[in-house]
């Protein structure tokens, strides 16, 4: 496991972990929010920081999870944890980012943070697939209200409507339609103070998630970021020679879509970017 730390604003660092394993960085994530406790009870403050891990091959069951949504036990170890949500999986290609945030010195609530968190992965997400141009129909991301997390949406076609006695109106019709899961989240507050995080599937094998029931929703589809637009391979040997330089040139790497994320949340950090209307998903 290797570390770099990167200074983002003079209250927010970044802390890289790669071939991470699970149990040792909860540890230390754990470990790192109790000393800022005790040095916030004796009036020092701390710099927020932003983990960002590529975990070994691992499923954790939240604190409420229930072993019922483990649909096949497999080499790949099973650990409880202590953030909110059911089972998920993390492993290599997926990009994990844990938020260790001072919530009360931000001025932040619990909905202020996960609806940052969503909001900063529906942008990235966005940016993303608009330098996409390989796709006609429109795809975008969002939110939803009954269901933490950042899903894909593929707008309708407009079709017209020539039999109205055989076709209801498209205004009848919900013009999208949701196309699965591509990010997860999963916070733990302790007095104020916010770890675990958010996890993004970038150009992971998603064959993991067939051995449980993702986030505790049977049949949830997942997906990955590289299967909507070009990604160059830079964090595998699996260089496709095949593209074109246009294609190339189009393309975003692993790190780069990570540099995309961090930035987002280090303005939100500082308030240059600020929470939109909730959607009504």
């Amino acid at each position: 496991m290797q570390n770099a730390t990167q200074p983002l604003n003079d209250t927010l660092i970044s802390k890289t972990l790669l071939a991470a394993d699970y149990v040792p960085t909860l540890d230390a994530m754990l470990a790192r929010t109790l000393a800022r406790i005790d040095l916030k009870k004796q009036g020092q403050r701390t710099s927020d920081e932003l983990w960002i891990v590529d975990h070994n091959d691992v499923y954790t069951l939240g604190q409420a999870g229930k072993e019922e949504h483990i649909l096949q036990r497999t080499n790949t170890p099973i650990i409880k944890t202590d953030r909110g949500g059911q089972v998920t999986w993390h492993g290599h290609g997926q990009l994990v980012v844990y938020w260790l945030f001072d919530l009360d010195s931000l001025g932040w609530s619990v909905r202020h943070l996960v609806s940052h968190a969503e909001q900063a992965i529906e942008d990235v997400i966005n940016d993303c697939l608009s330098s996409a141009a390989s796709h006609s129909t429109d795809i975008s991301a969002h939110s939803r209200r009954d269901a933490p997390g950042v899903y894909l949406y593929a707008d309708m076609p407009e079709t017209k409507n020539n039999d109205a006695e055989l076709s209801p109106p498209i205004s009848a019709i919900d013009p999208t339609i949701m196309l699965g899961k591509m990010a997860s989240l999963g916070f733990k507050i302790k007095h104020g103070f916010s770890y675990h995080g958010i996890a993004i599937n970038l150009d992971c094998d998603l064959s993991a998630f067939n051995a449980i029931n993702p986030c505790g929703y049977a049949g949830m589809q997942m997906l990955r970021l590289s299967d909507f637009m070009a990604m160059n391979g830079e964090t595998n040997n699996n260089t496709d020679n095949s593209k074109t330089d246009e294609q190339r040139q189009s393309s975003l790497s692993y790190e780069q879509v990570t540099q995309k994320l961090i930035d987002n949340i280090a303005k939100r950090h500082t308030g240059l970017i600020e929470l939109r209307a909730l959607a009504p998903k």
